[in-house]
């Protein structure tokens, strides 16, 4: 089973390109819904967390303010650094054991882990390829903006990630989403078959 790892800046319209692939039937994985419940309160990360940054990022209830917590590590690449040490690897290893569970005899050709700093943690050496998102920056902002971020705060953010053209350079392939949904649409259609048509030469070759 091909490991495929979708990617792309803040904004640049990777959710966007995950909903399509479950559309399509595609096994798709949200890394963004994993770092949610690992900052649950019953969960090891939340306390590392918390002693990290603070009673200030929990809200009345106890929960993390995922808000004032943004705003911290945005505004400082040390701590953003340092969240990322409690959590990513926690994510990868939940990746590794879903992708394990579905590489199996009768199991999907390919699936996909949805995860914004795959490239950034080094962890592209996890997967058999790398899709990056991408769309022009003025886009982000806007589309960051409509989000209720100021415009400072969307150039802080995606500061913050890998230049786009890096990443693009990176990857095995990419996805333009600067364009109308049907064209995006159009891209993804020919990298599923894509990947269907790489997925069929393994198993033969196996």
């Amino acid at each position: 089973m091909l490991r495929i790892g979708l990617t792309g800046g803040i904004a640049s319209g990777k959710s966007t390109v995950a909903a399509m692939l479950r559309a399509r039937g595609c096994q798709v994985l949200d890394a963004d819904v994993l770092a949610h419940e690992l900052l649950e309160p019953d969960q090891a990360a939340y306390d590392e967390v918390v002693r990290e940054f603070g009673a200030g990022i929990l809200t009345p209830d106890g929960t993390v303010d995922r808000r004032a917590l943004g705003a911290i590590v945005f505004a400082d690449s040390v701590k953003r650094a340092r969240l990322n040490q409690i959590i990513h690897p926690r994510i990868q290893q939940i990746a590794a054991g879903w992708f394990s569970a579905l590489d199996r005899p009768g199991g999907p050709d390919f699936a996909f882990e949805d995860a914004a700093l795959i490239l950034e943690a080094g962890a592209k050496r996890n997967f058999d390829r790398v899709v990056v998102c991408w769309c022009r920056p003025e886009q982000q902002i806007e589309r960051l903006t409509t989000r209720g971020l100021t415009a400072e705060q969307a150039e802080r953010r995606i500061a913050s990630q890998m230049p786009i053209d890096e990443k693009r350079g990176l990857g095995d392939d990419v996805i333009d989403c600067s364009g109308t949904i049907e064209q995006t649409e159009r891209e993804v259609d020919a990298l599923v078959a894509k990947f269907r048509q790489i997925a069929a030469l393994r198993n033969i070759s196996e």
